[in-house]
């Protein structure tokens, strides 16, 4: 533990530390995009702070693979080596949007490479977990699920970039959420509990914690997506690569849950995004648009309508993602009615807190504009 506990402070300091030379870089290169419409922000904010996360993973990658435990991760696995050159690739893809604004079809194609890359250095999704047992991929299976997955969470992760310190919230609360459940299914295993699972998800918190200083509200950078499509990489490679670690014949109907889980945890972190972008696409269609038009009526934007301040309507989203994902992970390892009933009045009080009118929940609160 104590050696995840140093990759992470690694991780966090070398992303803070760098995050202020990528905002001075966005702005020589002229990633600053003006304001639009439908952003909450008013001042210009430099992108590129995907660039200062990237920095924190690799130099965080590159002391463990010095410590005397977490070395053998890297010796023994390929998937600790197949991510660092995937992450380069899809942060520099996302990079370039940021400056340049790339199509769609592009960034789609960086994306392409990148789980290209993860596929051709053997780190796949090699089955599905079934009630009552698997369904075995073979090669061109795993690589289309593979690809499916990576491009999905890039693409989700750059959805809920919509306030300040909200995607890196959101993701550095799911991944810790995985780092228990890998630690953890370690341990019930009676395997090492050094694993590229948890090594992978200590690095997002660490540099998701690290950005955020400089990126919650008011924002000082934005991690653009050269940052989003970065974190939704390393999300999607820690779930097929615990999966791996999991031998197909040892599901049994009785583990499931647990089995299905390292699939079913990083879509339940990104479970509101998903169902926002799927009522903004039922939305648009309604009203004759494009499911691309851009609007103000997305979860964040209706948070901010109802009189939450910015800072409280990130707070609400960063709950939601803890009790689903943290959720999640106590049903599949404890279970009982006793979790069940915990997490329901965990619920309706969320629910009553985010629908609720802010200035009868909080008579002498911080202003609304606040």
């Amino acid at each position: 533990m104590r050696e995840y506990l140093l990759t992470f402070f690694i991780a966090a300091s070398v992303t803070y530390l760098v995050a202020g030379l990528a905002g001075r870089f966005a702005y020589w290169v002229g990633a600053v995009p003006p304001t639009r419409e439908r952003d909450v922000h008013r001042e210009p904010v430099p992108r590129l702070g995907g660039l200062a996360m990237l920095a924190g993973m690799l130099v965080a990658m590159l002391v463990a693979s010095y410590l005397p435990h977490l070395r053998g991760v890297f010796e023994e696995y390929a998937d600790a080596r197949a991510l660092v050159t995937a992450a380069v690739v899809i942060c520099l893809v996302g990079a370039a949007d940021d400056i340049w604004d790339l199509s769609a079809l592009a960034k789609f194609a960086g994306q392409l490479v990148a789980a290209g890359l993860l596929v051709a250095q053997g780190v796949q999704l090699l089955y599905l977990p079934l009630p009552g047992g698997t369904f075995v991929l073979d090669q061109t299976q795993g690589a289309l699920f593979t690809v499916i997955l990576v491009a999905g969470a890039a693409n989700a992760v750059n959805f809920v970039d919509g306030l300040d310190g909200l995607a890196a919230g959101v993701v550095g609360i799911g991944a810790a959420a995985f780092f228990s459940y890998a630690y953890l299914l370690d341990v019930e295993n009676g395997v090492s509990r050094m694993s590229t699972p948890a090594l992978v998800s200590v690095v997002i918190i660490g540099i998701c914690a690290g950005l955020l200083p400089h990126n919650f509200h008011p924002a000082k950078i934005f991690m653009g997506d050269s940052g989003a499509m970065l974190i939704g990489l390393l999300l999607a490679a820690a779930s097929i690569s615990l999966t791996g670690r999991l031998p197909s014949q040892d599901v049994q109907s009785s583990s499931f849950l647990p089995t299905l889980l390292p699939l079913v945890l990083p879509l339940a972190v990104i479970l509101l995004p998903f169902l926002d972008m799927m009522m903004a696409v039922v939305r648009r269609t309604r009203a004759g648009k494009s499911p691309f038009a851009p609007d103000k009526q997305h979860l964040h934007h209706r948070l901010l309508q109802i009189g939450h301040s910015q800072v409280r309507a990130v707070t609400i989203m960063w709950v939601w993602a803890a009790i689903v994902s943290f959720g999640v992970v106590v049903i599949a390892m404890v279970g009982g009615w006793t979790t069940y009933v915990l997490l329901a009045v965990a619920v309706l009080v969320m629910i009553a807190f985010t629908t609720g009118h802010p200035r009868r929940l909080f008579r002498r609160g911080v202003p609304v504009g606040t």
